[in-house]
C-alpha cells in the first residue's frame, strides 16, 4: 500500500468515527433524560410512602427538606445520595406543595427546552420547504 492509500483509509475511519460520536451524544442525553424521569418517579413514590407511614409525626415539608434521610429510612433504596441526583449528576429540587411533592431537575428542563427548540426549528424549516414547493 502506498502512503496515499493509508491516508485515505485513516481519513475515512476518522469520518465514520466522528459521525458515530455525534449520533451517540444524542443517545447519551436521551438516556440521561430517561434516568432522570425514572428517578423523579421513584423519589416521589418512596417519599409519599414514607409520609403515609409517618404522617402523624412528620410533615411533608420536613420530608422534602431531608429527603435523603427518609429515602434511607424506607430501606428500599440502595444508594439514596445517587438517587437524589439527575442523569447529569445535579441534585433534584424537592418541594412540598399541599399534599404532594414536586420534584424538578434544572438539567432535564434545559434538555427539554433544547429539544423543543430543535423540533420547532425543524418544523418551521419543513413549512418553509413546503411553501417553496407550492
Amino acid at each position: 500500500m502506498t502512503l496515499f492509500e493509508i491516508m485515505i483509509v485513516i481519513f475515512l475511519i476518522g469520518l465514520i468515527a466522528s459521525v458515530i460520536g455525534y449520533n451517540m451524544k444524542g443517545s447519551l442525553d436521551e438516556g440521561k433524560a430517561f434516568k432522570t424521569r425514572q428517578a423523579k418517579e421513584q423519589i416521589h413514590d418512596i417519599l409519599l410512602l414514607e409520609y403515609a407511614n409517618n404522617s402523624q409525626s412528620v410533615s411533608l415539608d420536613e420530608i422534602a427538606r431531608d429527603a435523603e434521610r427518609y429515602l434511607t429510612a424506607a430501606g428500599i433504596v440502595k444508594n439514596p445520595k445517587e438517587l437524589l441526583k439527575d442523569g447529569w449528576g445535579k441534585p433534584f429540587k424537592i418541594t412540598a406543595i399541599g399534599s404532594d411533592l414536586k420534584i424538578t431537575s434544572q438539567a432535564l428542563n434545559d434538555y427539554n427546552q433544547k429539544k423543543d427548540r430543535i423540533k420547532n426549528s425543524a418544523e418551521k424549516e419543513a413549512e418553509r420547504d413546503e411553501e417553496e414547493e407550492n
